[in-house]
């Protein structure tokens, strides 16, 4: 075979994830594999993507290999997906799988924004091989690895490939009706949107909203912003949180949309995510670290587009506020009701704002933050702004540290293990593990 890799990651021949690609041509040397380093390049690929388009044209399988960044792929694979869309056409039936490499935080998210946008293409897609960032140095790992090649060579040699998507339907849009602005209160909320000239959709459900709220409205405009680029991964930022970048983001991001009282989101959805723009944002903010420095604050979403059939686009939405720490006051989006759902999500931000009110956390949240919570604590050497905020705010959280309740565990275990205990103690364990609820109760 022809393989082609689209190697994502910002950092080129430097990447972790491309290591494992070179381990699979060395393995294999019966194929022929060619790089297009997308992601360090991509400035040079906007202005020309003629070389790019070739190369797709002429490889019998496209390999994406990328780092996951913030639930999806880096920004620069983004981007170079959407150049790819525009310019290269008519390459349905060739084969598509793909390498990441990450601690697992959302990599089933990222993997699922490449798969659907493949299938956008026509291209025949192969379940693709999620690594851990270390896997490679391992022999289980490297067995992994050559295992999902030959799976990926009997996919291709037999004509196996996952379920083509679904006809998309062309968005229909509901008209957003324009609102009389409600008297104002102290506080403010940040809007911070992807809003091109021309997206009168989005401006409509934008100025709706900002009449609606009874706050000042920060409006923060990314698609006008002059980003210098997306995060390269530099680790530049890991000790202070100073970002490489000269470009003002950081100033944009502390001063502006993290000093509000809630943050609003809007994007128009671009190859079933919120665009590469708003992806670089996403990105950038890696200048904060791991460190859910937004916990507390109330998010929204207003959105333009069929979000109702984006299923990984909607988890990824949840996923953020849940492992942010934040309230998920709703998403309004323009496809059924679009002045009743802005009115409504107003509504939720005002409650939060004014009652401080925030959720617990579900699975989404808790346990993207053990991934965090564990990777932070062997890195904190070098990760030394998040070790510190990690320690302050009680997220190393380590079960091994709760040892009364291992001790009671052991405990009612022994007894347990007696049949004579057992026997007499019948329903009394359960009355006992309700015990400490009834008092609370009892209390009030």
């Amino acid at each position: 075979m022809k393989i082609l890799v689209i190697n994502g990651s910002p950092k080129g021949e430097n990447s972790i994830t491309l290591q494992t690609v070179l381990y699979l041509q060395k393995k294999n040397p019966q194929h022929t594999f060619e790089v297009i380093h997308a992601g360090q390049k991509i400035r040079s690929l906007e202005k020309d993507f003629s070389g790019a388009a070739a190369s797709i044209r002429e490889a019998d399988l496209l390999l994406f290999a990328y780092p996951v960044y913030t639930f999806i792929v880096p920004s620069q694979l983004h981007r170079f997906i959407e150049l790819m869309k525009e310019q290269v056409p008519g390459i349905e039936g060739k084969y598509a799988s793909q390498i990441s490499t990450s601690k697992h935080f959302y990599d089933v998210t990222a993997h699922r924004f490449i798969e659907e946008n493949c299938k956008d293409m026509g291209l025949r897609v192969v379940k693709g091989l999620s690594a851990d960032m270390e896997d490679l140095l391992s022999k289980k790992g490297q067995k992994e690895a050559e295992s999902f090649f030959s799976y990926l060579e009997w996919s291709v040699k037999y004509g196996i490939s996952e379920p083509p998507a679904l006809q998309a339907s062309v968005p229909q849009h509901k008209r957003v009706s324009a609102a009389e602005p409600v008297v104002k209160k102290p506080g403010t909320v940040a809007l911070v949107i992807d809003l091109a000239a021309d997206d009168r959709q989005l401006k409509a459900m934008a100025d709706r909203f900002a009449a609606r709220i009874p706050y000042e409205v920060r409006l923060v405009n990314i698609h006008d912003f002059a980003f210098r680029g997306g995060c390269i991964s530099c680790f530049n930022c890991a000790v202070d949180g100073t970002c490489i970048y000269k470009d003002g983001f950081q100033e944009l991001l502390r001063n502006e949309i993290q000093t509000c009282d809630a943050i609003v989101l809007g994007f128009s959805i671009k190859d079933h995510s919120m665009g590469s723009i708003f992806k670089m944002y996403d990105d950038r903010q890696f200048c904060n670290g791991h460190r859910t420095v937004t916990m507390g604050k109330p998010f929204g979403y207003l959105i333009s587009g069929d979000y109702s059939k984006e299923r990984n686009l909607q988890m990824i939405v949840e996923a953020r506020a849940e492992a942010g720490g934040n309230f998920l006051a709703g998403v309004a989006s323009d496809e059924f009701d679009p002045d009743s759902e802005i009115d409504a999500l107003c509504k939720r931000l005002t409650y939060a704002i004014l009652h401080k009110y925030v959720q617990p956390s579900n699975f989404l949240g808790v346990g993207g933050m053990k991934i965090f919570r564990d990777l932070i604590w062997q890195m904190q050497g070098l990760m030394k702004a998040d070790h510190r905020f990690y320690k302050a705010h009680g997220q190393y959280d380590f079960p091994q540290k709760k040892r009364g309740t291992m001790l009671a565990m052991y405990l009612v275990g022994g007894m347990m293990s007696s049949p004579k205990i057992k026997s007499k103690m019948g329903n009394k364990m359960t009355e006992g593990m309700l015990m400490p609820y009834k008092h609370v109760i009892e209390k009030e």
